[in-house]
């Protein structure tokens, strides 16, 4: 009788380890590697900027007949290919946005924004993908820890191309707001002035957790905790240390904060508490109605004037 509970419990026990192990390899595959990538969809993309937002059309026409809008590719120090695309502005300036995009997303799908500091504010304006993502290669997508490496790189080879001499804002939204939140937190070159993160999440724990138990109705233990460990095995990071949160505290540029209130994707709560993490100087817009990275879409001319007001404080 004791040997057949001893090995109906271990039985089950292996049964719940076997079932553990099976949802975080599932959890990080449904993450990192998700089968639907849009950002893969190049000329997709392209169709859903100028559907979504048929005001740039003209501007994305112009720079591509005349092949002003140019590919560029680097390798990166783990030995990934990884591209960007750029444009000067229509004057000579030494202004420079360089500008992130979301999850699942890719260089193309943020050229509203790159609209914006192009058309509307003379900026030049550097659009990279990041890790497996546009046509960028990577295992994965990294949630913006390891990719905050590659955006340091990227603006310097950005300063090199506009002049060695730029003034230099980054723009991120979604996982690009959280890519820019860590970029802020490393050291920075004398020419980066300023900082702009549109719904970006706390941390990958605080994102991933949320969204477990949202879709999935699971909570934080075991799943979090396994799925972590095995990303670190993996990829080299775990959820925990990529936080948008930690790196803000470390920085001390200028920094415009902005979420829609309306978010359910990246919940809007998040922003308070890198709000405050964050020292002055700092702005914080929450955007009434807005859903998860709609704000520009939403408020276009008003998101345009705040982000003018903004960086015009520090880009001259």
């Amino acid at each position: 009788m004791k040997k057949k509970i001893k090995y109906s419990l271990i039985g089950l026990l292996a049964v719940i380890v076997a079932a553990i192990a099976g949802g975080s390899y599932y959890m990080l595959g449904y993450s990192l590697t998700p089968k639907e990538n849009k950002g893969k969809d190049i000329p997709g993309s392209y169709e859903y900027m100028r559907r979504t937002y048929p005001f740039i059309t003209p501007w994305l026409d112009s720079l591509q007949t005349a092949g002003a809008l140019r590919d560029t590719f680097i390798i990166n120090p783990e030995g990934r290919q990884l591209h960007a695309i750029f444009a000067a502005a229509a004057q000579p300036t030494d202004k420079t946005a360089v500008i992130v995009h979301g999850y699942t997303d890719n260089a193309i799908r943020m050229l509203m924004i790159g609209y914006l500091y192009n058309k509307d504010l003379n900026y030049n304006i550097f659009l990279p993908d990041l890790q497996d993502n546009g046509l960028s290669e990577g295992p994965a997508i990294q949630m913006g820890w390891k990719d905050r490496l590659d955006v340091l790189n990227w603006m310097n080879i950005a300063d090199s191309i506009f002049g060695n001499n730029t003034q230099m804002v980054v723009h991120g939204i979604s996982m690009g707001a959280a890519t820019t939140m860590m970029v802020s937190g490393e050291p920075q070159r004398p020419f980066v002035r300023c900082f702009v993160e549109d719904c970006g999440y706390t941390s990958v724990w605080d994102e991933f957790s949320f969204q477990l138990k949202d879709m999935f109705g699971l909570p934080e233990f075991p799943l979090m905790y396994t799925t972590g460990w095995l990303c670190n095995a993996k990829y080299g990071w775990n959820f925990r240390e990529a936080s948008s949160l930690e790196q803000v505290r470390k920085c001390s540029l200028p920094m415009l904060f902005i979420h829609g209130d309306a978010d359910t994707y990246v919940p809007t709560w998040m922003v308070y508490p890198l709000y405050e993490a964050k020292s002055e100087p700092k702005e914080l817009w929450i955007v009434p109605g807005a859903t998860h990275a709609m704000s520009y879409r939403d408020y276009p001319q008003e998101y345009t004037e705040r982000v003018k007001k903004f960086v015009g404080k520090y880009i001259h």
